[in-house]
């Protein structure tokens, strides 16, 4: 059974996406999608949103700082002003988002349904108790301030919610998805990872039954009763004969799926089940560390080295060169990799850089060679000329096999500066610009 598939903790990073990156966003990120529902179809579509890792990978390949709190809000914000101008060709529409507009979903819910003919309150349900219980009946210390549900005109949908920790000054991504979702409040998380954060109430346990039967109770019971039963236990303590697994103590306990990771040890990754998680580090820049230079070894070979008759239609593009091909290759895992991929999130950040700068500026030319290069191969494969579009889904299969047979590994040093080096030839820009 798949219940809720994930999270990922992350920095607290302040600011803005500056104009020139959130339109590229828009137009790269539709074009991913569009991409996808072409050759997966809807339900993949939102199968792949409910995945953490593949989510932050998407940041990245969109320019965003590979590891911030800022990739939920302006991946989204992207995502949601390039689907829902499309959203009856496509089938997808994306509601909700943050503070105010987060507020608005069950509204535009109620409109799809309305348009669609779609069950209107369980979808307004659906989308207000993924909030409660990552909000309220887990409560880890994190208080939500976004709220994106994903919906197809089939019924199914994904739900990418944020909240913040003012303690800790980080954020933490939740991921649900309707696909096998059986229950909202016994046991809809496959594992919950992230910082110890002592005993946390979690009334979404399967031992937690008798106390949600309790509550339930409470709430039927006249005030002045309850009132009364808070004074007397705040005057005579608690009953002596109260057991240990009673259902006052069950009330706070350690979560039985909260797995504890050091802190500031990199990104770790943690498969439960179903569950995908990750804890993203402080640290800013790219690392040597946080890179599977194996698989980035694929890549750079797959654009710098493979012979030009692999990619003959591609490479007959006007102006499209190495560094292209090793952007678009990034593109192609992101569109057609599995999940074991995405464990390296900032591998996918050698697309297309950083709007701070890490682990280089967004180098601009080669952004715009990719949104064209991928909507061009996107517009031909709907006229039944499939050759570029297949091309472009081939590099990601050639950086598989090259990586499996070769065993390349990339010198990163060597990258980072081949990218600095180029960085104002390719139109290399920050917000700090």
């Amino acid at each position: 059974m798949i219940k809720r598939t994930g999270h990922a903790d992350l920095p607290l990073h302040v600011g803005t996406v500056p104009r020139w990156l959130a339109d590229r966003m828009r137009d790269l990120g539709v074009l991913i999608v569009e991409a996808m529902l072409i050759n997966y179809g809807k339900k993949e579509v939102l199968r792949r949103l409910s995945d953490p890792l593949w989510f932050q990978s998407l940041g990245a390949v969109l320019g965003m700082d590979w590891h911030s709190s800022g990739i939920t809000t302006s991946v989204m914000y992207a995502l949601k002003r390039g689907i829902n101008p499309r959203a009856r060709e496509f089938g997808l529409c994306v509601c909700g988002g943050r503070g105010k507009y987060s507020r608005r979903t069950p509204e535009e819910l109620e409109y799809l349904c309305n348009a669609t003919g779609l069950n209107g309150n369980e979808l307004i349900s659906a989308s207000k108790l993924c909030a409660k219980v990552d909000n309220a009946a887990v409560q880890d210390g994190f208080q939500l301030y976004q709220h994106n549900f994903i919906l197809s005109d089939e019924g199914d949908w994904t739900v990418v919610q944020q909240g913040m920790c003012d303690r800790t000054k980080t954020a933490r991504r939740y991921h649900w998805s309707s696909e096998n979702l059986t229950s909202f409040v016994e046991e809809p998380h496959s594992g919950v990872t992230g910082e110890q954060q002592g005993l946390i109430l979690n009334l979404t346990d399967s031992n937690a039954g008798d106390t949600r039967s309790s509550i339930l109770t409470l709430t039927k019971e006249s005030p002045e009763k309850i009132i009364s039963e808070i004074k007397s236990l705040s005057v005579n303590g608690l009953p002596e004969n109260i057991e240990k697994n009673s259902k006052i103590q069950m009330e706070l306990f350690e979560d039985e799926n909260k797995i504890i990771l050091p802190k500031n040890e990199g990104h770790v990754i943690v498969e439960n089940f179903h569950a995908r998680s990750i804890v993203m580090p402080d640290h800013h820049e790219v690392r040597k560390e946080d890179v599977d230079l194996k698989r980035l070894g694929g890549v750079l070979a797959t654009a710098y080295e493979s012979n030009p008759k692999d990619f003959e239609t591609l490479l007959l593009t006007p102006g499209l060169g190495p560094r292209t091909l090793q952007s678009l290759t990034l593109v192609s895992e992101v569109i057609n990799g599995t999940p074991s991929r995405f464990q390296d999130p900032a591998r996918f950040s050698f697309a297309h850089g950083g709007k701070d700068g890490h682990p280089f500026p967004v180098p601009l030319k080669i952004y715009d060679e990719s949104i064209r290069v991928l909507g061009d191969a996107i517009e031909k494969s709907k006229l039944g000329y499939t050759d570029k579009s297949k091309c472009i889904d081939r590099l990601h299969r050639t950086a598989v096999e090259i990586e499996r047979n070769c065993q390349p590994e990339a010198d990163f040093e060597k990258t980072l500066d081949h990218e600095w080096a180029n960085s104002r030839l390719w139109g290399g820009r920050t917000v700090s610009d």
